[in-house]
């Protein structure tokens, strides 16, 4: 039975940090990419970002590039969300994926996405 289980979302003030954390477990995670999206109220899920399933590459949404990082341990099996210079407009429910694909690419659409886990919010106040 495949999990991701997200943690570390919160409430934070503008300008301030926030960790993302996913557990994987049940699935060879080697073999799978990583994405995080996001989903605001009344919005679509949108893609935040992605890394490779090697980690040798990332891509960002162009609304979070600089100021946020996403990197995996796999040998934790786990995927993390740096976020900093948090922005009311960041608020959301965050969600973690995986996605297999046999070339080592990172894909941004939501329909690529085999496993979701249920998803941590944040909330950032002004």
């Amino acid at each position: 039975q495949v999990q991701l289980v997200e943690s570390g979302g919160g409430l934070v003030q503008a300008g301030g940090s926030l960790r993302l954390s996913c557990a994987a477990s049940g699935l060879p995670f080697t073999s799978y990419a990583m994405g995080w999206f996001r989903q605001a109220p009344g919005k679509e899920r949108e893609f935040v970002a992605g890394i490779s399933k090697s980690g040798g590459s990332t891509y960002y949404a162009n609304s979070v590039k600089g100021r946020f990082t996403i990197s995996r341990d796999n040998a934790k099996n786990t995927v993390s969300l740096r976020m900093n210079s948090l922005k009311p407009e960041d608020t959301a429910s965050y969600y973690c994926a995986a996605d297999w694909f046999k070339e080592d690419i990172i894909r941004t659409g939501r329909s690529s996405y085999d496993y979701w886990g249920q998803g941590t919010q944040v909330t950032v106040s002004s």
